[in-house]
């Protein structure tokens, strides 16, 4: 009996132990795209329609979905990340009007707050609300760059669609020895 345990003791040993190296490598790389979404949405929180913050937004569901190994499933952190996900999800895909607009704008940013809250306390980190909210920095000059990019877009289809036509101002006319000089000679030898 002690020689079947030693034989299969000495087969499965291997082959456990490759197995637990892959489950710890599995949780490794869950916690890295975990980590990845938090820091994404932290450094893009000032400009939200940054390619990269709505790429971490759509990877919550992925990332915190939960481990799908034996016995092991989504934590109550997870839960809580994917239940702030839906309420900024939800929030996102709200209608406004103008007159709604403003009240719009201060439930999602209390929604994608608590979204960070919910990321931040899966990952162990505790951050004030404050901090979240008010501690990103955003120079007045992005602003502008932001605006003025958004205004030439603007601009630019609207001519190219013929909306809008490009204002011109002369500032002088060619007197006639200057025009006389600019006019193209035309060759009157090859005319027949």
């Amino acid at each position: 009996m002690e020689n079947w345990l030693l034989i299969i003791s000495t087969i499965l040993g291997p082959i456990l132990a490759v197995q637990a190296q892959k489950w710890i490598e599995r949780l490794g790389k869950r916690k890295d795209r975990k980590e990845w979404i938090f820091n994404t949405l932290m450094s893009t929180r000032g400009n939200r329609t940054d390619v990269n913050h709505v790429i971490a937004l759509n990877l919550i569901e992925l990332a915190f979905y939960g481990e799908k190994f034996l016995w092991l499933g989504r934590t109550k952190k997870e839960q809580a990340v994917l239940d702030a996900w839906k309420e900024y999800h939800d929030s996102l895909n709200s209608v406004y009007t103008p007159e709604t607009m403003q009240v719009l704008m201060a439930q999602r940013e209390d929604h994608f707050i608590g979204l960070l809250v919910a990321i931040s306390t899966d990952l162990g980190f505790s951050f004030d609300r404050v901090i979240l909210k008010k501690g990103a920095y955003v120079p007045i000059a992005h602003g502008d760059y932001f605006a003025e990019i958004a205004s030439l877009r603007k601009y630019s289809i609207e001519v190219l669609e013929g909306k809008r036509s490009i204002k011109m101002d002369v500032v002088s006319v060619p007197t006639t020895q200057q025009s006389a000089n600019s006019t193209p000679k035309i060759n009157t030898d090859r005319i027949e």
